[in-house]
């Protein structure tokens, strides 16, 4: 793919839907490739848009403002970044040929809900996965829940990032507590869930899995080194890479990322959640771009996911080697409030071989992610209490 310069009429231009942090290091790492991105959030001055050659404020799940921005600024690639999108849009501009889709527009329709991707996965492809039902009301969860999928289990949105709208139940009491949680952290609120049972899983990883250009003009696909996480709500806190895996597991989560990302198609980087107990290994979900977790990869790859992610996007090589064990802990926001500040940052960089990201939000809620930090070692286990202390120094504070 030839690239120009930006802001000429040569530029290669990328737009990005979504511009949290994982959109602004994948801006960044595409700069750095002489690449013009345009930004697209629905609040302004989200992270990405403060470092994008262009910025837009739009609802991305209106199907019309959608369109009309793409037909304005004619990009050449659009990479979908988050969930709540018109995915119908961007099956219709990929069909008329005005846009190529990252990775595809079938592959965005199909993961931007948990009903598409479980089915194609469980249904289609026939990979193991837990137990799960979808449900669109109270009493249907209540049934599907009662009569097969039993207790404990969990609720989540079809719709919904970052664990947002998950709940843990334990018992019938909880059924409405979760139905509503649901509904509220549904990025598009469709008046439907999934319900999971549990598996009995020692561990969890993010396989970060990438499809890129081989050097013969074919797509290859490439595995980076397995990446631990433990999650809390639903939501990552801490991540590491390597994990530490079987032969024999680690096989078989690399046959059904492949099988499952080859089915989806495109170029680009693929966060696979697996399940993994001994050499027994079960699908959980797949992100068609880089993943939270993978924020490890800022200091434990050569090249980490965002850049990985541009490179594949671009067709360019790829290098997944991993260049030292590393760790990764989320800053949280502490507080509620605008405009906060952060206090102990140079004590947190004082922890050896540690680096932070503070993702520059401009709204800070108790428990959303402002930054995270991450730390090298010798080993998995250092380096997770050095990521884990970095993080622990950071206070965020109203001014």
């Amino acid at each position: 793919m030839r690239i120009g310069t930006p802001l000429s009429p040569n530029a290669l231009r990328v737009m990005l839907l979504g511009a949290g942090e994982i959109g602004k290091e994948v801006i960044i790492a595409l700069q750095r490739l002489g690449v013009e991105v345009i930004a697209v959030d629905r609040y302004v001055d989200a992270p990405g848009h403060q470092v994008a050659h262009r910025a837009h404020v739009i609802s991305m799940s209106d199907p019309i403002a959608l369109r009309a921005l793409i037909e304005a600024e004619r990009p050449h690639l659009v990479v979908p970044e988050i969930e709540a999108i018109a995915t119908e849009v961007l099956l219709e501009v990929e069909a008329e040929g005005l846009v190529e889709v990252i990775p595809t527009a079938r592959a965005a329709l199909l993961t931007m809900d948990r009903e598409g991707i479980r089915r194609l996965v469980a249904e289609t492809l026939g990979v193991p996965t837990s137990p799960f039902r979808f449900a669109d009301s109270e009493d249907e969860l209540r049934a599907s829940i009662e009569r097969e999928i039993g207790y404990p289990c969990l609720v989540k949105p079809v719709m919904s990032s970052s664990g947002k709208g998950q709940s843990l139940l334990e018992g019938p009491d909880d059924i409405a507590k979760a139905w509503a949680h649901a509904s509220a952290g549904s990025r598009v609120d469709r008046g439907r869930v999934i319900v999971e049972g549990f598996i009995d899983f020692e561990y969890e990883i993010t396989l970060l899995t990438v499809r890129a250009n081989d050097g013969a003009g074919k797509i290859a696909t490439y595995f980076c080194e397995p990446v631990g996480h433990r999650q809390l709500g639903g939501d990552y806190v801490e991540s590491w890479q390597p994990q530490a895996m079987s032969v024999r597991a680690r096989r078989r989560a690399e046959e059904i990322a492949a099988m499952v990302t080859g089915n989806l198609g495109g170029r680009g980087l693929f966060g696979v959640e697996l399940f993994v107990r001994g050499d027994e290994v079960w699908f959980s979900e797949i992100s068609p771009r880089p993943h939270d977790t993978g924020l490890v990869t800022l200091c434990s790859q050569r090249f980490s996911e965002f850049e990985l992610h541009a490179r594949a996007i671009l067709g360019l090589p790829v290098d997944v080697c991993l260049r030292e064990p590393g760790a990764s802990a989320v800053i949280y926001g502490g507080v509620d409030g605008t405009a906060i500040a952060f206090e102990g940052v140079a004590e947190a960089l004082a922890v050896p071989r540690s680096d932070l990201r503070l993702f520059g939000k401009p709204e800070a809620f108790a428990r959303r992610r402002m930054g995270v930090a991450v730390a090298n070692a010798d080993d998995v286990a250092e380096a997770r209490r050095r990521a884990s202390l970095a993080a622990s120094l950071v206070r965020p504070v109203r001014d």
